[in-house]
């Protein structure tokens, strides 16, 4: 009996092993078991920036507390909170355990690279999850391709072919979340395809050529109220 046992343990520990060399090489991974030596400022640690100093007068956004990363835009903030990490890869897997605790609170894995000037401020995609639903967006040959963006800023019409640019760059697919409920989104990047499941179970996915871009440099945790995040884990799987 106990040999059974041990040899189910084995065969159950191999397969998670093998599930998890799936998504590839893993570059990055954060549990925030720490602390801050101040709660004036955000401090969040292991690599990680924010945009408080320059959207949110310098207000502290970012908390860790509890072994998770509390995440709040400020009232006083002209841009939603974004708490940044390095992420270079063509390919690969980001996994997120995460929390809403309000009905209006949302959480964006919004992947960017910096050194790509024909977008704004580098955006390439996005998955943005709300508790009613999930929305996948290419940003780069979408919304923030400069002129697209410049246009509406400057609330012009845009051109037919800017109009036409924008079909198919976005999808909202129907998914339900519980409020005060901690739940784990994989987001996977694999040529121009965007695929996202929660807890195990397949969302969507969103074909898109701004996907494709060759360098996903950084990814942000962008947060336009609240969200808790925790076990950050970054894989790439470029060959």
């Amino acid at each position: 009996m106990k040999l059974s046992f041990l040899f189910i343990a084995l065969v159950s520990f191999t397969i998670g092993e093998l599930a998890a060399d799936d998504r590839g090489k893993l570059i990055f991974e954060d549990s925030f078991e720490r602390s801050e030596s101040q709660e004036i400022t955000d401090e969040p640690g292991n690599g990680w920036g924010t945009n408080s100093k320059s959207r949110a007068k310098g207000h502290k956004q970012v908390d860790l507390r509890n072994g998770a990363m509390y995440i709040s835009t400020h009232d006083e903030a002209d841009h939603a909170a974004s708490v940044t990490h390095p992420a270079e890869f063509k390919n690969g897997t980001v996994r997120v355990r995460f929390m809403l605790e309000d009905e209006r609170d949302k959480l964006g894995l919004n992947f960017a690279d910096l050194q790509c000037k024909e977008v704004h401020a580098g955006h390439l995609f996005v998955t943005q999850i709300s508790v009613k639903e999930v929305l996948l967006q290419d940003l780069k040959t979408g919304n923030m391709r400069l002129d697209i963006r410049e246009a509406r800023q400057a609330k012009k019409p845009l051109t037919a072919e800017q109009s036409s640019a924008l079909e198919g760059k976005s999808k909202k697919v129907p998914n339900s979340l519980q409020i005060g409920k901690w739940y784990e989104v994989e987001v996977t990047v694999n040529g121009n395809q965007l695929s996202v499941s929660i807890d195990g179970k397949s969302v969507g996915s969103l074909s898109s050529t701004g996907i494709g871009h060759p360098t996903k440099s950084m990814l942000r945790l962008a947060v336009p109220r609240n969200a808790v995040v925790d076990d950050v884990r970054i894989w790439r799987n470029d060959l």
